[in-house]
């Protein structure tokens, strides 16, 4: 086959064997063997393990987050030319949405949103930092959309509130992927929209809960 398609069995190989097992527990003979490639093809496509893992991470949230830029940029925008805050939900919504878009038209997009939780929950710091890395820029766009619309919480607050939220959201995210932890006769939706309905109120109200 192709380089370029070697390249991309690599990178789905590794994706589902780091949501899977985790960063470390998953060797470059593992990847290599599951893409029915050479162990030299992965020094050729990227140089090393790290820099396999954030491409793996780069190639799913670079798209998403400048999805995410578009629309927090345009929600700013508008608020700032009506002279009214942004509503925090619609910022939500739109940090948010794209994910959920992601999970439902993204061929295996269970095994990032995997390794998404993955990377926030591990002791170790590599993937999490690679991760945080990715994911500031908009992170600190939306914190200050969010600081627009809600000028009467101090920022500290809001720093922690936020972090808050993002939480719930990874939670959520990693529910949606796996079998439910609590046991109830009431199936819990799995439909994203459904989910997002059910979750931006949510949030929104812890954000601008009174102090």
């Amino acid at each position: 086959m192709s380089k370029p398609d070697t390249k991309h069995r690599i990178l789905d190989a590794a994706e589902r064997l780091f949501a899977d097992k985790g960063y470390h527990n998953t060797s470059l003979r593992n990847i290599t063997s599951a893409a029915k490639a050479n162990l030299a093809s992965v020094n050729y496509h990227f140089g090393s393990k790290e820099a396999l893992i954030s491409e793996v991470m780069d190639r799913r949230l670079a798209p998403i987050n400048k999805i995410r830029t578009e629309r927090l940029k345009a929600i700013q925008q508008t608020a700032r030319d009506a002279g009214s805050p942004p509503l925090a939900e619609e910022a939500f919504c739109a940090f948010i949405e794209p994910m959920f878009t992601f999970r439902e038209s993204a061929p295996n997009a269970r095994h990032f949103i995997a390794l998404v939780g993955r990377s926030l929950a591990e002791p170790d710091g590599t993937v999490r930092n690679i991760f945080k890395k990715q994911i500031m820029p908009v992170f600190q766009l939306l914190f200050e959309v969010i600081s627009e619309a809600l000028p009467h919480i101090p920022e500290k607050v809001l720093y922690w509130r936020l972090h808050f939220a993002i939480g719930s959201v990874s939670h959520t995210m990693h529910c949606l992927c796996s079998k439910p932890m609590i046991h109830t006769e009431c199936a819990p939706p799995q439909d994203s929209t459904e989910v997002l309905r059910l979750l931006l109120p949510f949030i929104t109200a812890g954000m601008e809960a009174p102090l």
